[in-house]
């Protein structure tokens, strides 16, 4: 990172809580930038002690308050005010990682933002419909929910737009959320996909034909798990469930004996998940997807919601099939067909690599250097960058 080396630079992120395929990329962006410290709403630091690298953590007014470390679903109203809060008028480059409130920071004329959108805010734009259908369970104690939520989403809605258009520039981690982007805020976006963590494991020629299906991810309500369970209780077929959330216990209930459930297995456990699975299964509509990533890179091909991230992510007929509606017919009919097909095992792995952190990190440090040099800055030892 030798051209941006002399600069300061800081991360915002909007919450750090967990861990997930965002916090891969923030793990990323320390790699590059050691010295930048991390910016966020909330921290808990027992549920994410892989932010403990970042140099140092800054939290917002809300960390006081003990009960949103993990209840974000309270901080919605609270959130433009905490990251509005925070002052950045000491750095050069200003990265933040969004898809929620982080890109509504405010920075100054000498100060370059640049913002990495894993989605415009899914609740006030391509998910609204579902997150009213079906609300936090916190919530759900409110009869008249989407009555009584109507006032704070349409301020909500105003001021992600005004947010939106403070970055410097937008950097969009799939083509679907680039056209998000401009759908929603009217804004163009380059695309830089997010690194896909390849465990030394991977990559190499495992032995196909495994003996389960796979799904791995967390256990919210748009993950869309209900729909696999209930098409593999119909069919009697082996899946393996794993990972963690809110919906973990009523998701358990509902399986049969042919499904196993892992809840938050280690890296370890994850790879031998990955390398057993027949077919590793991505329901929902995913920003990206960088689960159907890590199975391909074990050579474990993907049946796919024909949406979202996973169409810029699985070939069809040679990293994966896709099925085109969210039905159980329609997930059965794609099961059927991705049984008759016979996957090249170095053609997935192959797929992988166009999306390794290496790419990631060339690509952006390239975007970050133009993004300065295309600038009227006032300082001119930034501009001959």
């Amino acid at each position: 990172m030798n051209q941006l080396s002399d600069l300061k630079i800081a991360i915002v992120y909007d919450r750090v809580n967990k861990f997930g395929g965002a916090e891969r990329v923030l793990l990323t962006l320390h790699e590059m930038f050691p010295d930048a410290p991390l910016y966020t709403s909330v921290y808990d630091s027992k549920k994410a002690p892989w932010a403990s690298i970042f140099p140092k953590i800054h939290t917002s007014f809300l960390q006081k308050i003990p009960i949103l470390k993990n209840h974000h679903e309270l901080m919605g109203w609270l959130m433009p005010i905490a990251f509005e809060s925070f002052n950045f008028s000491e750095y050069d480059i200003v990265i933040s990682i969004t898809s929620e409130a982080a890109k509504g920071i405010i920075t100054g004329t000498n100060t370059l933002h640049v913002c990495y959108m894993l989605t415009p805010t899914r609740y006030l734009w391509s998910g609204k419909e579902f997150y009213l259908n079906n609300p936090p369970k916190i919530f759900k104690i409110f009869p008249f929910y989407k009555i009584v939520s109507w006032p704070f989403l349409t301020y909500a809605k105003w001021w992600d737009k005004v947010a939106a258009q403070r970055p410097d520039k937008i950097i969009a981690i799939s083509t679907e959320v680039c056209k998000r982007i401009r759908k929603y805020y009217n804004r163009d976006s380059e695309i830089i996909f997010p690194p896909v963590n390849i465990p030394e494991v991977a990559l190499v020629n495992h032995p196909r034909g495994g003996i389960y299906y796979f799904i791995h991810g967390r256990f919210e309500p748009y993950k869309r798990l209900d729909l696999v369970i209930d098409t593999f209780n119909d069919l009697g077929l082996p899946l393996v469930v794993s990972g963690s959330g809110s919906e973990f216990d009523l998701y358990k209930s509902k399986i049969c004996k042919n499904i196993r459930f892992i809840f938050n297995p280690t890296d370890n456990e994850l790879s031998k998940l990955y390398s057993n699975a027949k077919a590793f299964l991505m329901p929902q509509e995913e920003d990206f997807g960088i689960t159907s990533m890590e199975a391909q890179s074990f050579g474990v091909p993907v049946i796919a919601y024909r949406k979202g991230g996973a169409l810029d992510t699985v070939i069809e007929n040679k990293t994966g099939v896709f099925f085109n509606h969210q039905n159980k017919e329609s997930l059965k009919q794609a099961i059927a067909k991705f049984d008759k097909i016979v996957f090249n095992h170095k053609y997935l792995t192959n797929n992988v690599k166009n999306f390794s952190k290496e790419n990631f990190k060339r690509r952006l440090q390239r975007s970050l250097v133009r993004s300065i040099s295309s600038r009227w800055w006032r300082d001119t030892s930034l501009a001959s960058i």
